[in-house]
């Protein structure tokens, strides 16, 4: 697949979707989404340069990297906020042109980041469906709301809020990140990014949130952790990629990792520690670690 710059994708696609790449086929192994060659320059300043990475469903990839490493460019690429400056997104095989959040959205991906953009005013039904309510006879359907709002929350095994009613100012953080995580199921996500959701969390609402985290690979879904905290990421994750100045220097199964390794890749962007198959191992972004030494 070839790169390109930001501006090949100006042509309007359906629901943010271009056709299928001639000779592609969508099977049951393939990632959920893909990225290629990924890009993203400011003026003369280089935030990402050729990223691959793969990201399946039913599992949790972290994404890791120090300050300034080029997560928050890339997961902002990822939800539509900001368009690659070269290379392509292919979702369930597809190449994708994401020209705003509501074209990420169409396509079903959602990103819950560390200001969460909940109502404290608000309570928790009104929360999840603000701008998608349900209408009946020109009135609010406020028993159909409940019910959604409820079962949601009950599929992502969220059982510590007193009240579905009780406003979002009253929760802690665990729950506002359990809030935020339904209502981008509800909207039918099928990738969630999570940005450094466990920040300023004491260690009872983190539990929370990784179990949540966790159920929500469990059902199906793909999600994208970005967290400094190495404990909650080899916690959860099934994969591990880490950005080193806007470059992927490592990527593949958790397990191909362990932290002294990951703070070394994070830090100096090379590792010559061995663990479960050696640290300079090879391969395609979806297939077993692809490290490199420098």
């Amino acid at each position: 697949m070839v790169a390109g710059s930001a501006g090949d994708g100006a042509t309007p696609a359906t629901a943010g979707v271009a056709p299928r790449v001639p000779g592609t086929t969508m099977t049951d192994e393939e990632p959920l989404l893909q990225l290629r060659g990924i890009g993203k320059a400011f003026g003369p300043v280089q935030a990402l340069s050729g990223v691959d990475l793969d990201i399946p469903a039913g599992q949790v990839t972290a994404l890791a990297g120090d300050n300034g490493a080029g997560k928050t460019t890339l997961i902002k690429c990822i939800a539509g906020i900001w368009q690659p400056s070269s290379g392509e997104l292919f979702w369930k095989g597809k190449p994708v042109h994401l020209h705003s959040p509501k074209d990420a959205t169409a396509v079903g991906i959602a990103a819950v980041y560390q200001d969460l953009a909940l109502c404290d005013n608000l309570d928790i039904v009104q929360n999840m469906l603000l701008g998608h309510e349900k209408v009946s006879f020109g009135l609010l359907d406020e028993v159909s709301m409940e019910l959604t709002a409820k079962q949601t929350l009950q599929q992502l095994s969220v059982t510590s809020v007193r009240s579905i009613r009780q406003p979002v100012g009253s929760l802690s953080g665990g729950q506002r990140q359990a809030v935020a995580v339904a209502k981008a199921v509800m909207q039918d996500a099928k990738l969630v990014i999570m940005d450094e959701p466990t920040a300023a969390l004491g260690v009872s609402q983190t539990e929370i949130v990784l179990n949540l985290i966790r159920t929500l690979a469990d059902s199906g879904h793909a999600v994208v952790l970005i967290s400094h905290n190495l404990n909650d990421v080899f916690r959860v994750a099934d994969r591990l990629a880490v950005l080193y100045l806007g470059r992927l220097v490592a990527a593949g199964p958790a397990a191909d990792f362990d932290r002294q390794s990951a703070v070394e890749f994070m830090t100096t962007g090379a590792s010559t520690r061995e663990v479960n198959g050696g640290a300079n191992s090879a391969g395609s972004p979806g297939v077993g670690a692809n490290r490199r030494t420098e």
